[in-house]
């Protein structure tokens, strides 16, 4: 099973930064999600290619259009958060009404019931864990945001388990779909998205690809933009994280998407009998 799914940000969203924490920061950026989308759309649309596309509620607010485009197309709508803020920086008042926020944003532009959620980051640890309480008091079905290993933000490695599964809290279930590993040498790898994605030759993704029975994939339309602003006060290995590998990114991403069958979380949603599948009690 491998799904392919995109987080729909700008640029500029990015995480940890003083320069980029608030939307007052953000009107004065130069916007380029509009053509990123369309390279993304044109080439899926081409393909006839399934997604589930990750919308931050501020892009609802600021690029309705592309939310109604996606929508027309066909394609599965879930919420990224409105804000794109770590969680864990969060307190759980502010964490409830940003998600709250996100889905009403998306809501009233398609009408339809948001039920998918990934947290921005993968930022959701073992100190903050009560938000999957949250995520499920605002309606979502099915979660995203489980990152089963360490990273730089977040990083739930008490989940031992990188496979769809039912996350169990507190008297709450969910079903999770967590970004998958490979393990090698003892240490867990990751490879199929974002900057992992950019910095690996491809042959490697192609090789733990056809090793893996789950794929959970997590693009951003800045991961194929090879002129990309990058902000002057960033520190030098984050300015090398965000520019790695763009030249290449977007024909690498186009032969692996037909190199490999890929589904929306929707269709992966159906064949999973939810009833087998391990479950996590956290």
């Amino acid at each position: 099973m491998k799904i392919l799914t995109f987080d729909v940000e700008e640029w500029f969203h990015i995480l940890d930064h003083p320069s980029t924490a608030s939307e007052k920061e953000w009107v004065n950026k130069e916007y380029r999600l509009d053509k990123n989308m369309d390279r993304i759309l044109t080439f899926l649309q081409e393909n006839n290619q399934k997604a589930t596309f990750f919308i931050l509620g501020w892009v609802a607010k600021e690029f309705p259009h592309i939310v109604k485009k996606l929508d027309d197309l066909g394609y599965e709508l879930a919420t990224h958060s409105h804000r794109h803020q770590l969680a864990y920086e969060q307190t759980r008042e502010e964490f409830r009404e940003d998600l709250k926020l996100s889905i009403n944003s998306i809501e009233d532009i398609t009408g339809k019931k948001v039920t998918i959620y990934r947290v921005p980051g993968f930022s959701i640890k073992d100190e903050n864990r009560w938000a999957f309480e949250e995520i499920y008091e605002a309606g979502i079905k099915i979660d995203c945001s489980v990152f089963p290993a360490s990273r730089s933000h977040g990083g739930f490695c008490e989940y031992d388990h990188a496979k769809p599964s039912l996350l169990k809290i507190n008297g709450y279930t969910l079903k999770e779909f967590p970004i998958n590993t490979f393990s090698f040498f003892y240490k867990e790898i990751i490879f199929s998205g974002g900057g992992y994605f950019r910095i690996m030759p491809y042959f490697c993704i192609k090789y733990l690809t056809q090793k893996s029975d789950y794929v959970m994939t997590y693009f951003h339309p800045r991961d194929f933009d090879k002129d990309v602003p990058i902000l002057d006060d960033l520190s030098l290995i984050r300015k090398f994280k965000l520019k790695v590998g763009l030249e290449s990114a977007f024909e690498k991403f186009k032969r692996y998407i037909q190199d490999f069958e890929f589904t929306d979380i929707k269709e992966a949603d159906k064949k999973i009998d939810w009833q087998s599948v391990k479950e996590i009690y956290i």
